[in-house]
Order: structure tokens, then sequence, then C-alpha cells
């Protein structure tokens, strides 16, 4: 995100949703595939490393609370670079299936390219999830002081060892992983209605992916999923009985005040996705009484895109350099303070911040990078300061991914 530490757990779903993205869009993505694996190699390289050893994940690297106490360059980084593992006596259940998830999910993304290293990540995901699902606590307990409030697990490690079973089990085909999402799905919270999908909360998520094996794999003791996941798209849908979202005035799915956008792309991408899988085993949805086709998925996901790309109240794009209006204050340590090659010498670690306070336009444009967003107004004050709405990062990035590679192929502009 903005600052100078390395999280784990949302690194390793943005490396879940960045393979998710290519496992069901890739044909689409034409020259940018190649692109799309290196990225994912880059997350899929690291998490090898920090699952070197048996029954230890290294999480973090970085004091959170002594980054935040600077605002300094990458390059002038001087704050403790303190390593923090989780392992059999401190488990972290969300990380660590998390962490499976993403090996597993790349090694579909690398099965046809690189089949040698698409075997590496699919055993490592076997050997990590097993560890994941052996050694059950939230590492939110094991790390407290070093990993909250930042990303402490709010959801529990529940929903994560569904989810980081159900992508091992699309990997290997091991009957194992299908016993253990019949065995424990109801455990693991399958049919519960929390509606949210992100770093934290995988309840969504894996819904969808596991109502393909019964729309487009007929897998039918997977059945429920397809109801679990009509749930999830009708508590989208304003007018039903199901309804629950809140939308901003400009039409805005409207999750919480900090980092909205990263449910906004997530659930973009979960429309587009399922609507697919409908469409291949001639399904609907059926929102108490209120019929649900493919093809307003695909609205209702293209509205929210072309809304978070400028078409909105302020004209306002949330991807930094795209389109004439977009965020000129991000809050990252890399953008506002001066390159290297303009200002050589080292910016000490409270220098930054007359910077970070000042009203002037980011120097560094970071292309591409989607914010936090408005508020549930659709107001955008774009400031510095404003972590809530003005931080970019990954997590909010890799959902879209997909999702902008089937719109734009939809409409002929890749």
């Amino acid at each position: 995100a903005g600052d100078n530490v390395k999280f784990g757990f949302p690194m390793a779903f943005t490396t879940t949703m960045l393979s998710w993205s290519v496992i069901e869009f890739g044909g689409l993505m034409k020259g940018e595939l190649q692109n799309a694996r290196e990225a994912i190699r880059w997350g899929t390289d690291y998490l090898l490393k920090a699952t070197a050893h048996p029954n230890t994940i290294y999480v973090q690297v970085g004091d959170a609370k002594k980054d935040h106490a600077c605002w300094e360059r990458p390059g002038d980084m001087d704050t403790p670079r303190s390593v923090f593992k989780i392992d059999a006596n401190t488990p972290g259940s969300e990380v660590a299936a998390e962490t499976a998830a993403a090996l597993a999910a790349a090694s579909l993304v690398f099965r046809r390219s690189d089949p040698t290293y698409s075997k590496i990540l699919v055993r490592r995901a076997i050997r990590v999830f097993q560890f994941a699902d052996k050694y059950r606590g939230s590492y939110s307990n094991a790390l407290k002081p070093y990993v909250c409030p930042f990303y402490c697990s709010y959801s529990g490690y529940q929903d994560e060892l569904l989810w980081g079973a159900a992508w091992p089990h699309k990997a290997t085909k091991n009957p194992m992983y299908l016993n253990y999402i019949k065995v424990n799905g109801q455990i693991l919270g399958a049919a519960e209605f929390d509606n949210t999908f992100g770093w934290d909360n995988k309840h969504a998520g894996a819904r969808i992916l596991l109502s393909k094996e019964f729309l487009v794999q007929r897998v039918q003791s997977l059945h429920d999923y397809k109801g679990h996941a009509d749930n999830f798209v009708c508590s989208l849908i304003s007018g039903t009985s199901l309804s629950s979202t809140q939308y901003t005035p400009g039409g805005l799915l409207f999750k919480m005040s900090d980092s909205n956008m990263q449910y906004v792309t997530s659930t973009s991408f979960l429309l587009l996705t399922y609507a697919k899988y409908l469409t291949q085993s001639h399904m609907l949805v059926n929102c108490g009484g209120i019929t649900v086709t493919p093809r307003r998925l695909r609205t209702i996901a293209k509205k929210q895109v072309d809304y978070l790309l400028g078409d909105n109240p302020l004209k306002m794009s949330y991807m930094v350099g795209y389109g004439p209006r977009y965020p000129r204050r991000i809050h990252h340590r890399g953008s506002p303070l001066p390159s290297i090659a303009v200002h050589p010498g080292k910016i000490q670690c409270s220098a930054g911040f007359s910077v970070m306070n000042s009203q002037s336009p980011n120097p560094n444009i970071l292309v591409g990078a989607i914010v936090g967003g408005p508020d549930r107004h659709d107001r955008f004050p774009d400031q510095r300061s404003d972590y809530e709405q003005s931080e970019p990062a990954t997590y909010i990035n890799s959902p879209l991914v997909g999702a902008l590679a089937y719109l734009a192929h939809s409409f002929g502009q890749l």
C-alpha cells in the first residue's frame, strides 16, 4: 500500500486475485497476459521464500508503528526491518491458508507456460494448507502488537480455511480437498450471510469459486454453493427482498469508509465471474421471485467499473493517471517526495512530513494505482493525510485486472 512494510496477508490475497483474474479472463488479455504472469510470479517468488521452512511462514517485514512515524522514500528507508513469523507455537491459519490459496491458484496460471514452476507452487500449497489446518489459530492473536490494527484479521480464519481448501482442490483434483469442503463447509461459514469480499474476508469469493464446481463441472455434492452464491448476488440488487447493500447517490457500492474501492473491484470481479459460470451452465439467479440474468450482473459490474474510471458526480477517475481528472495527492511514500534524480541527498525520517502536509500535487505519478475512493456521499477531498480515501493498495487493484480484461474485450478495446 502506501507505506514501506511488507504485509504478507494482503499480499497473498493480491496474488490469489491476480491469479484468479488470469484463470478466468487470461484468454482475453492478449499482449497483457505476459505482464500479468510476471506480476504473479513476483508475488509467488516471494511467497515461496516466505514458506521455505516447514510449518513456518514469514508474514511481515518491517515494524509498522515505526515505519508510520516516518514519511520517507523507499530508497532512504532506515526504519527497523523486523521480521515476524507464524509457526506451530504461534499459529496464523488465515494468513497460512491465504498463502496456500495464492500458491495453488498461481500453479494453475503456470501449468502450461512453466510446468516445472507450477509443480513447485502446487507442492508448496499442499504443505502450507496442511500447516494452516493442523495448527489452528489467528495470527492476530499470535502477533497482535505487530499486525494490528494494520492487517488484523477481523473475520476469523474459518473463511480462509474454506477458500484455502478450494484452491488446492482446483489445482490438484485430489478428492481429499472436496471431502474436506463437504465435511467442513458449514462449520467454516459457507452459508453465512456475510457478503463482503476482500483481503480479510473470503466468504463471498469462496462461494462463487465453489459454485463453479456445481454449475460447470457438475459436482452435485457442491449444489448448495449455487444458493450461497445467489444470496451474495441478491444482496447487491436493489429492490429485492434480499437486498442489503448501500450505494452512494452516484451509484457506487459502499461497504465502509476505509478503502471502500477494494469492495467495488472485488465485487465487480465476482459478478463478472459468476455471470460467466451462469452463462456456461444456462442458469439464472432467483432473488425472492425476481429473476436476475447474467447480463444484469455484467451491467451492474460495468456500472461500478465505469464509476471508478470517471463516470461519477465528480467526474474523477480513481485510477491514478487515467482520464483528465484523477487523485493528485495520494497517500504513498514514493509518489509525493522528489525522486532521487531531482533530490539525490537523503530525506530524513521526519523531514518528509512537510511534503506530506503540503497541498502540492505529487511529482511522481503512480500510474494505474487505484485509491480508497470517495465517501458515502460521493465526496473526495484528495488529501494525502486521508489514507482511508487516498491510499492505493495492491489488493484494490488485483481484482480489477480480470474485470477490466473482460470489459475491455467486450467493448473491443483490447
